[in-house]
């Protein structure tokens, strides 16, 4: 785990990132795996596109332990995609490499464990997928899932993402 000082989107000389970070938006938790071989990764760059079936897809940091487990295939086709709200932003940022975790990522909160991957037991709105599609996008890889079902729970203090920092909804 690198846990960085500086500010995640100050690079002056790459605009599109600082683009990007002015864009904002819901944080999830994309997870995968059982035992020791799970793996989660907070992920802000995603969207849902409707139809039958519906599909998540999202932009993950290639070198993160999620991206290798999608990739590797069997077992790992599946993952939980959750959306998390102000209460779990220390979970975001643990997942996301910028805070310590004591004991290992799943260590510290409760969770269930599904067919699609283990969910964080406090979160209300969640989408159990299966991986679609895997490419290079940029300095990303983009993951595309087709969505197997949704659960869909209360949003009264969503945890937001802009500029590197996570924020809560002023309307809930």
């Amino acid at each position: 785990m690198t846990i960085h000082s500086d500010h995640p989107f100050s690079t002056p000389d790459d605009a599109a990132r600082r683009l990007r970070g002015r864009l904002g938006g819901q944080v999830s938790l994309w997870t995968t795996g059982t035992g020791p071989a799970r793996a989660g990764l907070t992920v802000s760059s995603l969207l849902v596109a409707t139809g039958e079936p519906s599909f998540v897809i999202g932009l993950l940091d290639p070198d993160s332990d999620l991206a290798d487990r999608l990739q590797s295939g069997a077992d790992a086709a599946w993952c939980v995609v959750q959306l998390l709200s102000w209460s779990h932003h220390d979970v975001a940022e643990q997942f996301a490499g910028q805070m310590p975790a004591p004991g290992g990522l799943f260590a510290a909160d409760t969770w269930v464990d599904s067919p699609f991957g283990p969910r964080l037991a406090g979160v209300d709105t969640w989408a159990d997928c299966v991986v679609h599609d895997i490419r290079e996008v940029g300095w990303s890889i983009e993951v595309t899932c087709r969505v197997e079902s949704v659960t869909i729970g209360d949003d009264d203090e969503p945890l937001l993402h802009r500029r590197g920092r996570y924020l809560r909804s002023s309307t809930g």
